[in-house]
């Protein structure tokens, strides 16, 4: 399938920052899975913007303001034709050994509580481990906005039995990586199957290596493994190496974010624009 993705954050500042310093992790990389048609970053003030790869091998850009703002508006759009590869990624540009993803992170740290919850996963055959944990999050921790905040670790989300899909994916990694099993946090993009295309915030999911057959993702959030659904943008040990902006200001004061995202079957546009009599 073709899917359009419309992705914009605004930063407005009560007192202009002297300058700003983000790093983008918003682009994507062709893989087996996904193939990039377009895809384009923008901003709407003086800025620069320069194109490099992380350890990772996620695409990175960093961006530099020039000049004082009291507003930034970082834009993203593109289209990304997708198969089903059944959560199997073939074709990324691996740059690290599997087993760095064994390494704990505070993000990540497996307190008792989440070294009871390995312990429960039982079995021998690794990918059967896998899904079974998956199956035990997502049926025991409620997806609930609001119940965290991107410095919640996996231990303080599984106390509380709640958090949104950084805090599913996060718990899986520490999980599966007390279980021996390397694993990674993804950033990425969900086309809805219920239609919903206005979304708060990007998607997030995890990825497990198997012997045999390379990463495989996982989505305790959704108890799925990726499809042609989902666009995969960037990877790292947890949340904080795969965040889509991350970055800080100078001189400004009274920072506020907004962001705004569209995430469309390309069927879904064609429609809208012939309702409304576009060619």
């Amino acid at each position: 399938m073709r899917i359009r993705i419309d992705h914009e954050t605004r930063y407005a500042y009560a007192r202009p920052a002297r300058f700003i310093v983000q790093t983008l992790r918003l682009t994507p990389r062709s893989t087996e899975a996904q193939q990039v048609r377009d895809w384009r970053i923008e901003t709407d003030v003086d800025a620069r913007i320069r194109r490099s790869e992380d350890a990772f091998g996620n695409i990175v850009h960093s961006l530099y303001t020039e000049r004082p703002t009291d507003s930034l508006t970082v834009r993203v759009t593109g289209e990304v034709a997708t198969v089903n590869t059944d959560g199997v990624l073939k074709g990324f540009p691996e740059r690290l050994s599997p087993r760095v993803f064994l390494r704990e992170t505070p993000l990540t740290h497996a307190d008792p509580g989440l070294r009871e919850l390995a312990a429960r996963v039982g079995g021998s055959d690794p990918l059967s481990q896998l899904h079974r944990l998956m199956s035990l999050i997502h049926g025991e921790v409620r997806f609930t906005v609001g119940a965290t905040t991107p410095d919640h670790t996996a231990a303080d989300a599984w106390a509380q039995r709640r958090g949104v899909c950084q805090d599913h994916a996060q718990i899986f990694i520490a999980c599966a990586r007390r279980l021996g099993i390397p694993a990674r946090y993804v950033s990425g993009h969900l086309h809805r199957r219920d239609g919903v295309v206005e979304q708060e915030a990007a998607h997030a999911w995890a990825e497990a290596y198997v012997e045999n057959l390379g990463w495989v993702g996982f989505d305790p959030a959704n108890g799925v493994c990726p499809t042609e659904h989902y666009v995969r943008v960037a990877c790292g040990l947890d949340a904080l190496g795969a965040t889509p902006i991350r970055g800080t200001s100078y001189g400004g004061t009274g920072e506020r974010m907004t962001v705004a995202l569209r995430v469309r079957h390309m069927q879904q546009t064609q429609q809208q624009q012939q309702s409304q009599g576009w060619s």
